[in-house]
């Protein structure tokens, strides 16, 4: 697989899996389930373009996206998952979150937002805290959004140039390029240290951004039931989409390092 689509391809194959995503609302409507999907990953990794096309043409009374800003002073003096509880999905509705308690993880933890006992103890609470939703029958998918260093370059290049994108450009973006490494290694540890059974990682090679898009929506699909599913249709590529595993991501790590070098 891992073929890029034309573009009459790609839109023929959203077309199709937009229209398994309005069956898999239905039913999550139907039985009142409560279901979330977490959008992690590099700046311009693609996470806004991906949750455009999968809320698309689903039901804005029961889809809701989550994208918090920067904490007020008053959260910043709360329990930390305090802020994103309020957002999580009531019986029948799909949530999105563009990042998540996760950005503790990362983009605070590599440009030094948090201390360390911040972030150790985040580290002690977010897999109990993620137990405590899957008991509390929620539903929830943890993906991140990957892509190298010459590909985020560009595009935030070309943010800069296109009038339509200059909402997305933030001082981050002057950062994220000189410290790339260490969102690597942040990202990493945040890996090995939050993958459970319960909530595991889902791992999504971004580099081109239509694969990308068809695939997560695949692998989310595949996830879950619901009547009427075109199981074929739904099958995502192991090769772009994949679920985090240490040895096989260590090896896969070298491995790209060994071809760039």
């Amino acid at each position: 697989m891992s073929d890029k689509p034309s573009k009459k391809e790609y839109k023929k194959q959203l077309r199709k899996l937009q229209i398994e995503l309005v069956k898999l609302q239905r039913d999550i409507i139907e039985k009142q389930k409560k279901v979330f999907i977490i959008l992690e990953g590099r700046d311009s990794a693609g996470k806004d373009g991906t949750i455009k096309r999968i809320t698309e043409h689903m039901s804005p009374r029961e889809t809701r996206v989550v994208a918090l800003g920067k904490p007020s002073d008053k959260e910043t003096l709360s329990w930390y998952f305090q802020r994103y509880v309020p957002h999580l999905p009531s019986g029948g509705e799909l949530v999105l979150f563009n990042r998540s308690w996760y950005n503790r993880a990362g983009v605070e933890r590599v440009m030094n937002f948090c201390t360390d006992d911040e972030f150790e103890t985040f580290m002690s609470e977010v897999v109990s805290f993620e137990g405590l939703l899957n008991k509390s029958h929620l539903q929830f998918f943890k993906y991140y959004l990957d892509i190298d260093k010459d590909e985020q370059k560009e595009r935030l290049e070309d943010r800069k140039e296109d009038p339509l994108k200059q909402w997305k450009i933030s001082p981050i973006d002057e950062k994220a390029l000189r410290h790339f490494d260490d969102y690597s290694k942040a990202r990493d540890e945040m890996f090995a240290r939050t993958h459970t059974a319960v909530a595991p990682w889902i791992i999504v090679r971004a580099n081109h951004k239509k694969s990308a898009r068809l695939n997560i929506i695949r692998d989310f699909l595949t996830r879950m039931d619901y009547p009427g599913k075109n199981h074929e249709l739904v099958l995502p590529d192991p090769d772009i989409v994949f679920t985090y595993e240490k040895k096989s991501w260590e090896k896969t790590k070298n491995d790209n390092k060994t071809v760039k070098e």
